[in-house]
């Protein structure tokens, strides 16, 4: 039976891998639960605990050893292989996703976008060929597509999703202000920006509100 890992600890997998990629870059050879922690703002009895999901990693008193750790953690993201990844929509955001260099330093290539605006077909962002969305379906095979980002208006975002999913899309990131429905199996993202500003804003007003109480 498959292991069920919260998305809050694979999250965290993340953040210890980019700190553990700095230290790397550093040549650190040694860093501890602790120092971990304090640096992607969690507890070290949380680092331990999200590590020995997958095995066991590091010595008692002596830490991890920064290299095999970050290997270990790539491994178990799935990060040993390149992703092949679609962009749906090539608006402001579908755009500014296009130039985005990080996603090939990180083993994502973006090898296609698509769009339903003439206008916008044939035209080459960040060296990407925008598509028509009828040549989805077999750019997705014949490209080997595994991701796709959706950053089509909301109201084409679900068809948009659908569509990859048929193509072949194992995974989904979407940018659309939209809850997809979508099979289990296919792995979802949402990236609704709205939604973090709004959180950004109660606690800032909630912030202002505890100052006022104090005074």
């Amino acid at each position: 039976m498959a292991r069920k890992i919260s998305d809050s600890t694979v999250r965290r997998l993340s953040r210890y891998l980019r700190r553990l990629r700095t230290l790397d870059r550093q040549e650190l050879k040694v860093v501890s639960s602790r120092e971990l922690a304090e640096s992607t703002g969690t507890t070290a009895a949380q680092v331990r605990k999200d590590l020995s999901h997958f095995g066991s990693f590091g010595k008692r008193g002596q830490g991890y050893a920064v290299s095999d750790l970050r290997v270990h953690l790539e491994e178990i993201l799935g990060l040993t292989r390149r992703w092949r990844v679609a962009v749906l929509g090539v608006g402001k955001i579908g755009s500014a996703l296009l130039g985005y260099g990080f996603f090939t330093q990180r083993g994502f290539d973006v090898v296609a976008a698509f769009d339903s605006d003439r206008s916008k077909i044939g035209r080459e962002l960040a060296g990407v060929s925008v598509q028509a969305l009828s040549e989805l379906e077999q750019t997705f095979v014949d490209r080997e597509i595994s991701i796709a980002i959706i950053a089509t208006p909301v109201e084409a975002a679900q068809k948009a999703a659908n569509r990859a999913v048929r193509a072949g899309a194992q995974a989904i990131l979407n940018f659309a202000p939209i809850k997809l429905r979508l099979p289990p199996e296919v792995a979802v993202r949402e990236m609704d920006v709205t939604l973090e500003l709004e959180g950004l804003c109660y606690l800032v007003t909630e912030a202002g509100a505890a100052a006022e109480e104090t005074e």
